[in-house]
């Protein structure tokens, strides 16, 4: 490795060589590695050329419902998430049994392989909301029909929250046209200090377009002061599962 010297000092590629900085000052090295041209052209490549293009599908169907799930994910304190979607989605486009090595799809795969996915892995919704949680599932809605219960003793309350808030999530994407639709209904904003009664809440599927569907439930913690919400610890106790998919034929 060439170290550079002098009172001139490079950054970037030049012609074969390329100059950085590091801690330990600038240094040169000769570029390496296999020429482009040759991983897309040379027979000896075609392995990686296929993984290639089901890594680039992987990438841009990952990308679109981690969009699609921005309303809930945002709220999530897990900065390991990203990855996590996109090995989940790589388990998908794996299972796609109608196409060759290459050519497989996660908009062919087994959508179902996405159920149950927790969206906080330090955070799961079984060990925050202890109470039984109904869900049905219809041609025109999603619904899921919580209890009544005592928030001191059915829910895991972080320090320092003051209120809670329960969220059902529908969203739905087209891998081919790369829309999103995003249909979402909450309890509110509920005191952990009052009982809860028993409330229903409904996911409305008609604004939802897309071959794909997936379903989420979702608590949010805040504390409200003075009428503002402020988050707790930023997200690091929100839980949201992956609760129903839908695949159109």
């Amino acid at each position: 490795m060439a170290k550079q010297t002098g009172v001139i000092t490079l950054k970037g590629p030049v012609g074969r060589l390329s100059f950085y900085k590091t801690r330990n000052g600038y240094l040169a090295r000769e570029k390496g590695g296999v020429e482009k041209s040759r991983i897309m052209n040379d027979p000896r490549f075609a392995r990686t050329r296929e993984n290639i293009r089901e890594f680039t599908d992987n990438a841009s169907s990952s990308k679109l419902l981690r969009d699609a799930l921005r309303p809930v994910i945002s709220k999530i304190g897990d900065k390991r998430l990203n990855l996590r979607i996109t090995q989940v989605m790589m388990q998908v486009l794996k299972s796609d049994e109608s196409s060759v090595r290459g050519d497989r799809r996660v908009k062919l795969g087994n959508w179902e392989l996405i159920r149950d996915m927790e969206l906080n892995a330090g955070s799961s919704l079984s060990s925050t909301l202890f109470f039984e949680i109904q869900v049905s599932d219809s041609p025109s809605a999603w619904v899921v029909q919580l209890p009544s219960f005592v928030p001191g003793d059915m829910i895991a309350i972080p320090g320092g929250a003051t209120h809670y808030r329960i969220s059902a999530t529908g969203v739905g994407v087209d891998f081919d046209l790369g829309t999103r639709t995003v249909a979402s209904v909450s309890t509110g904003a509920q005191s952990v200090l009052d009982s809860a009664p028993s409330q229903t809440l409904s996911v409305d599927k008609a604004p939802l377009e897309g071959t794909h569907l997936v379903f989420l439930l979702s608590v949010e913690f805040i504390q409200i002061v003075n009428g503002v919400e402020y988050a707790i610890n930023n997200g690091a106790h929100n839980a949201a599962k992956i609760l129903g998919t839908v695949k159109s034929s």
